[in-house]
């Protein structure tokens, strides 16, 4: 397929899901037409099942998009060692605009949205029954891509600040042909934020508790939380977690190291990637761990100054193990094994750092919700704890997925000299958009 122009490409929506036997099989899937694949119930879904496919995409949520969160703001605490020069420019904080993993992340996602907005488009044919349903996990989707687009290619939100800051553009019906209208450019950061709110709420709302693998209503408050606290919106961040615990549906695992290197999700896994030997094999193994476990040679070592953050007797620093000649995490040792992409865990240490921060008690209190964490690990329950405390363990609770360059970014700390705002800490709108879409060609970040 030409991607030349992803975010405004012509997507052949059934054409574009090679490599999803996973979830369906068709033949051959280049000869199915548009209009067929949204006339009927059966095709909708399809279609959606597709969308599945592409979100686990290896540029996206197959893996890159959590390696680069850390690459990108890991300085002091891990290092690049590997030979591939995309990922090492991330690291190094020497991005040029055509960088493939900016590229991709774009491109990968926008294929997404513009699937979901076809499927969007196309509710009339859903059964009843399912209706919502449906409505719901396309809405997730589209609210998850943008949410991460926007955290990548733009600024920081700022809580209370009007944030007209540049996004990244809202393309919000499907683009099935080129025209003047199609050159759309980048929306404000507010106008992003408050669509991913508007997606996310609605799916919540529409979504079942229970939905197998795919997205619940249980991952729609979830990343609602997550996009809140990043947001500085501290009591919508702490009622969206809690309304997640409340719900009874996931239980923390017994021990630390159960939570990783599964072939299916556990009770604390509220959404994730699934992975599958049918798949392309997952990013994360792919580097951060060693050929023993199906990596590359270990492309990411995992330094002193993050294993010396861990205190004496915390079983999370048990799951680190020396291959290849350096320390590597233990989280992403299984190469066909989920992607554990939002947790049980975080929601307790999103509420207790909410709750801290406002002063209130809602749900649990602070010092309840981190003992819950913090005992977990092995450790003593604490008799008090601070804000500092509750940043801590979620540093090292969460290390390694995906949170890094976010945190960093929302609690305006430097990555090495530099500052969180600074713009070599943003990836580049990329190259082959600037030159496809004369909108965006005026509207780079700084310093590309």
């Amino acid at each position: 397929m030409n991607r030349k122009i992803s975010i405004i490409a012509i997507v052949a929506l059934l054409g574009i899901f090679t490599g999803c036997d996973k979830y369906l099989d068709l033949e051959p899937s280049q000869s199915i037409s548009e209009n067929l694949a949204l006339t009927s119930d059966a095709n909708v879904k399809s279609v959606l099942l597709g969308a599945y496919s592409q979100f686990d995409d290896p540029g996206i949520y197959g893996g890159n998009i959590l390696r680069n969160a850390e690459l990108l703001g890991g300085t002091g605490e891990i290092q690049w060692v590997g030979t591939y020069i995309d990922p090492r420019q991330v690291f190094n904080k020497t991005m040029i605009a055509s960088n493939s993993e900016a590229y991709v992340h774009w491109r990968d996602a926008y294929e997404v949205i513009n699937t979901v907005n076809n499927i969007l488009s196309a509710l009339d044919v859903v059964k009843a029954a399912d209706k919502d349903r449906v409505e719901g996990e396309a809405l997730f989707l589209r609210g998850l891509m943008y949410f991460d687009l926007v955290r990548f290619f733009a600024q920081q939100y700022q809580f209370g600040a009007a944030n007209t800051q540049l996004g990244v553009p809202l393309v919000l019906t499907p683009t099935k042909g080129i025209n003047n209208n199609s050159f759309v450019g980048r929306n404000t950061v507010d106008e992003v934020y408050n669509q991913v709110i508007t997606d996310l709420t609605t799916a919540a709302g529409k979504l079942p508790a229970d939905n197998d693998i795919y997205a619940s209503k249980g991952a729609a408050n979830a990343l609602l939380a997550r996009v809140y606290l990043q947001k500085g919106d501290y009591a919508n961040a702490r009622d969206a977690a809690s309304a997640v615990i409340a719900s009874g549906e996931y239980a923390l695992e017994p021990s630390y190291d159960d939570v990783f290197n599964n072939d299916n999700n556990t009770a604390e896994d509220i959404f994730a990637t699934q992975i599958t030997p049918q798949d392309r094999f997952s990013s994360m193994t792919e580097f951060f761990s060693i050929p023993d476990y199906g990596g590359r040679d270990g492309d990411i070592d995992i330094l002193d100054a993050h294993l010396n953050l861990y205190p004496a007797g915390d079983e999370r620093k048990d799951l680190f193990f020396v291959g290849n000649g350096a320390w590597r995490t233990g989280k992403w040792n299984n190469q066909y094994g989920v992607i554990n992409l939002i947790r049980l865990a975080e929601m307790y240490l999103i509420r207790a750092e909410s709750n801290i921060r406002l002063s209130t008690a809602v749900g649990a209190t602070p010092l309840s919700d981190y003992n819950k964490i913090h005992t977990r690990a092995g450790l003593s329950a604490a008799a008090s704890v601070t804000l500092a405390d509750i940043l801590l363990e979620r540093r090292l609770e969460l290390s390694f997925e995906g949170h890094k360059i976010h945190d960093v970014r929302r609690l305006q700390l430097n990555v090495g000299s530099l500052p969180y705002n600074d713009a070599k800490l943003l990836f580049p709108i990329p190259e082959r958009e600037l030159e496809a879409n004369p909108t965006l060609k005026t509207q780079q970040n700084a310093g590309y």
